[in-house]
């Protein structure tokens, strides 16, 4: 692209100069300042039309054809040209510049309320992922926490309902929630309890169909200190799976299906967290549906468990590395949804380390 506008100047400049007068090379000179204006800047565009419009002059000068009518239209018509060309790259300029802006802000506000987690919180090795479904596209609706607590760390992985601004309140109201009550409640399935109500009044605060529709999958998880055993709450949620160090992995499907946060209207009933082993050397891994619903030409779904199984990972950095290349490989390259990885890893070796407490996002 570099390149082009020169090239399409010179190559109308063979042309002219290997067919007879009666041929015109034109609209190569007129193409040229129209390729370069998406791509180039201002002065650059102006550069390529003001060689575009010399090399009609200096063609007509070299042929000894440079009077009458014809040499006046194709001057004039080059000339027009290459100012529509300043205009459209003017236009497309301030567009890209708009959009560069709005990507800004819409990162700046999803890092606001969706911080990446430190890489070792509470003695467990951490590692998360947010995969957006379009290139350059941050604004989504999966979400994920993580939060070092008397209670031990508890983390939670959700998807909204939604996309855009809207979703981004009601990760805000999630991650808020779950912070305090992470904090405060004594089980999990307190906190299951605390992320409803908020879910309720945002609910209440919205109008229209965000009233009725709105809801939020989830996964709430806790590792309680000095334990061997996790325990794992899901409302709705694609099932996490437990990695073993030897490579087997299980899926932590719940014994009795509950349905999505903000659906409290439609019943109730307990929560409940159910325990399971978590030795050292194993790896915990919550994600969204845009993986397990990530498809190939074929339309086959990606199916995480039966393409970790067998496999050893050294951290849970390299589990995601893996993981997302995989993805791009099953789908080549596309996806439709965004997707969102949190890895929680129990260390071989215990390592003393201070406990830290993730701010709260406002």
């Amino acid at each position: 692209m570099e390149l082009l506008p020169g090239l399409i100047i010179v190559a109308g400049i063979i042309l002219d100069q290997a067919t007879p007068t009666a041929f015109t090379a034109s609209p190569f000179f007129s193409a040229a300042p129209l390729v370069a204006a998406p791509f180039f800047s201002f002065t650059r565009t102006l550069v390529i039309g003001i060689l575009s419009v010399g090399a009609v002059l200096g063609l007509r000068y070299v042929n000894n054809s440079g009077d009458g009518v014809e040499m006046i239209t194709e001057s004039l018509t080059v000339f027009t040209v290459s100012v529509l060309a300043l205009a459209i790259n003017g236009v497309v300029r301030r567009s890209g510049e708009r959009l560069a802006s709005a990507r800004v802000i819409a990162e700046a506000a999803q890092r606001a309320v969706l911080p990446t987690p430190e890489a070792r919180i509470g003695g467990l090795h951490i590692a998360a992922r947010y995969e957006a479904a379009e290139e350059g596209a941050y604004i989504g609706g999966d979400l994920f926490a993580v939060q070092d607590t008397e209670y031990g760390v508890r983390v939670v992985v959700g998807d909204v309902r939604g996309k855009g601004m809207g979703a981004i309140e009601t990760v805000a109201v999630v991650i808020g929630a779950f912070r305090e009550a992470a904090e405060q409640e004594r089980s999990l399935e307190g906190v299951a309890r605390r992320l409803e109500r908020a879910l309720a009044r945002e609910g209440r605060r919205r109008s229209g169909i965000d009233l009725f529709e709105g809801f939020t999958t989830a996964v709430l998880a806790e590792v309680p200190h000095g334990e061997g055993i996790a325990r794992v709450l899901n409302r709705g949620h694609p099932e996490p799976l437990l990695l073993g160090p030897d490579g087997a992995v299980t899926v932590l499907a719940p014994t009795d299906p509950a349905l999505p946060l903000g659906m409290g209207e439609l019943g109730t009933w307990p929560d409940r967290a159910e325990e399971i082993p978590y030795r050292p050397g194993a790896t915990l891994l919550l994600y969204t549906d845009g993986l397990s619903e990530a498809r190939n030409a074929e339309g086959v779904f990606y199916d995480p468990g039966e393409r970790l199984a067998g496999r050893i990972f050294p951290g849970p950095d390299d589990l995601l590395e893996a993981i997302v290349g995989d993805v791009r490989l099953h789908t080549g390259g596309g996806s439709t949804d965004d997707m969102a990885l949190l890895a929680i890893s129990r260390p071989t070796e215990r390592q003393p380390e201070r406990r830290r407490t993730m701010p709260v996002v406002p």
